[in-house]
């Protein structure tokens, strides 16, 4: 990648963003269009949740000038923009979800998508192809889980993102497309999903609301804050590695009995707590080893759990004094 001072002496670098509306897809659409590339986002609203929370994603994009932006679905194209980079988020989220009938629309929109485009851009010049994987691919492995470990993923979801992952591999293995795929840890921040714990869990304990833990809440997470996942993916794209896989984990691993405890002391306010069994494909525990990514694109995670939590809950409350104003 070249940095904006560099673009205004050369050509501008052009980068498409594939579920540029999403949680991750929009924090990443902005941070390129502040380093000043021209960018083309792509999203097909699905219904997975509210478009109206990926419309307001995209707010601030839609008002840049090197933001373009196409409403469609990529299992569907059979035309791609040319670019310099492709940053390719878009996917079918979920694990619970991923079960049964629904796994269709998984293979179709994490595996048949992903394919489309690699196969598209496979004759295409291009600088990188940086894939969002996740560490769903592991499945209950061992601790701390390394890029060469033995991958087998105990949920559809996980399946279907090894699946791409593969692909990515053997189209750089065979047609030279420059891949990097990032191994994804648990991401939070401003825009996370509202299906996601670190988001549900805040909303609850500000609104004096109950929340459903899933077993007796002993179980791990190794959670990574947006910022330092968008820097991950700035970073691969301007590496000289390909064809590799890269484990994107803060290194804040905590229970999720924990993970209240914090966000009780941060908000000042005590949770309420209902625990049930739990879900299907739902692994124990999750800790990234990150050497690969510190040694090979000098990555580190810079946010700790407490002060991204922090800088987390004031977004939330932030937003949700702008809805009050507005109604």
């Amino acid at each position: 990648m070249v940095s904006g001072s560099d673009q205004i002496i050369g050509e501008i670098m052009k980068a498409l963003v594939t579920g540029c509306a999403g949680f991750i897809g929009s924090n990443l659409t902005d941070s390129l269009l502040d380093l000043g590339y021209e960018v083309i986002g792509i999203d097909c609203f699905t219904d997975y949740y509210s478009r109206s929370i990926k419309e307001a994603n995209l707010s601030n994009a839609l008002t840049h000038s090197n933001f373009k932006f196409r409403e469609d679905d990529l299992s569907k194209m059979d035309k791609f923009p040319e670019v310099d980079y492709i940053f390719h988020l878009a996917a079918q989220a979920g694990v619970r979800a991923s079960w049964g009938k629904s796994f269709e629309i998984y293979t179709r929109n994490n595996i048949e998508a992903t394919q489309k485009l690699l196969e598209y851009y496979k004759d295409q010049n291009l600088k990188k192809f940086v894939y969002s994987s996740s560490s769903s691919v592991y499945g209950d492995a061992e601790l701390p889980m390394k890029e060469d470990s033995l991958l087998k993923p105990v949920s559809p979801y996980g399946a279907s993102k090894l699946a791409a992952e593969h692909l990515c591999y053997l189209y750089w293995k065979n047609y030279n497309v420059p891949t990097v795929s990032l191994r994804y840890f648990t991401v939070y921040g401003p825009r996370q999903r509202p299906d996601m714990a670190i988001h549900k869990f805040i909303k609850a304990v500000l609104n004096e609301e109950q929340i459903t833990i899933y077993g007796d809440g002993a179980q791990t997470r190794d959670f990574t804050y947006v910022d330092d996942v968008v820097n991950a993916n700035l970073l691969a794209a301007e590496s000289g590695v390909n064809g590799e896989v890269f484990n994107i984990g803060g290194g804040n691993r905590i229970t999720v009995n924990s993970l209240i405890a914090e966000i009780e002391r941060v908000t000042g306010q005590k949770a309420n707590l209902r625990h049930i069994e739990q879900q299907k494909g739902d692994v124990k525990d999750t800790l990234a080893d990150v050497e690969k990514g510190q040694q090979v694109l000098g990555w580190h995670a810079e946010t700790r759990i407490a002060k991204g939590l922090e800088m987390y809950i004031n977004w939330v409350k932030a937003q949700d004094m702008s809805i009050s104003k507005n109604r």
